[in-house]
């Protein structure tokens, strides 16, 4: 789906639970090599209450390693709906319009349910990796990252 196309379906996913609506685009942050990028807004269906986000980050660069191709918060009252995992589902036909076949997703190496929502997408634990001191602050002061690989068309054959 191009950016025109985007805007033109006035850059909203949704299913039957939440919506994600485009907030910005052109996420270029030199500093952690993003290239691009995709911020949406997630909704409750129906409702006009913002109640977290998901991003999508297109790169590659030291900072994106620890950081992830895909960040996404929940605001507290409505964390253990599975809203995240639900998002990530819904801008999957994003990832296949920028030809991503996967994405990394870090999570905080004691943030269990980000890591049980990509354990519930089907994503491979790559490592685990100590964040070095000169990305801490890009990753909210973390010391480390679980890196984990989202396959959201399946497992590619080599």
């Amino acid at each position: 789906m191009s950016l025109l196309e985007l805007f033109s379906r006035s850059a909203v996913f949704h299913n039957e639970e939440i919506t994600l609506r485009l907030s910005d685009y052109d996420l270029y942050d030199e500093e952690t090599g993003i290239d691009d990028g995709f911020l949406f807004h997630i909704y409750r269906r129906h409702s006009l209450k913002k109640i977290g986000y998901i991003s999508l980050r297109l790169g590659e660069s030291p900072g994106l390693y620890y950081l992830g191709h895909i960040g996404y918060r929940i605001d507290a009252p409505y964390r253990g709906h599975g809203y995240a995992l639900q998002a990530c589902r819904l801008i999957a036909p994003l990832m296949r319009e920028e030809g991503l076949n996967s994405v990394v997703i870090t999570t905080d190496t004691d943030n269990w349910p980000s890591r049980r929502t990509c354990e519930k997408l089907g994503c491979v634990l790559e490592s685990v990796v100590p964040v070095p001191e000169a990305y801490r602050i890009l990753c909210s002061g973390s010391t480390a990252k679980c890196r984990y690989i989202f396959f959201p068309f399946g497992r590619q054959q080599c």
